[in-house]
């Protein structure tokens, strides 16, 4: 287990496909990182609450507009559910969410916040 709050180095943000998700194992925890066309990189869960399948990476990246702002999301391959890139709720059920994790990128390598729970809504 990782030092409380640590930084961890996944991967470089090139490696990241724009608007396409990739899973990584980060303190043995699965989760869908998703580099988004302005280069903003997200990390969220990579198990779909609804399913139980580890598929979310796999998902459509895009957007919505929820309260009249551009919301990035990633829709889940399995039954649809759109989630919120930002914080991994439901845009429909916000009381079911994936997870996400704080993640930065550092000299060209992506590092995720490792230590704690990720921030979420429900484990549903």
């Amino acid at each position: 287990m990782s030092a409380p709050h640590a930084w961890q180095a996944v991967c470089r943000a090139d490696q990241l496909p724009l608007e396409r998700g990739v899973a990584a194992l980060v303190d043995g925890v699965q989760i869908a990182l998703v580099r988004t066309a302005d280069g903003t990189v997200y990390a969220v869960g990579h198990r779909d609450p609804y399913s139980g399948a580890n598929v979310i990476a796999r998902g459509i990246v895009g957007s919505r507009i929820v309260d009249d702002a551009e919301v990035p999301t990633i829709a889940s391959p399995m039954y649809k559910q759109v989630f919120d890139l930002r914080d991994g709720r439901c845009l429909a059920e916000p009381e079911v969410s994936l997870g996400s994790w704080p993640v930065r990128v550092v000299r060209g390598a992506v590092e995720v916040r490792v230590g704690a729970r990720p921030t979420r809504r429900s484990d549903a």
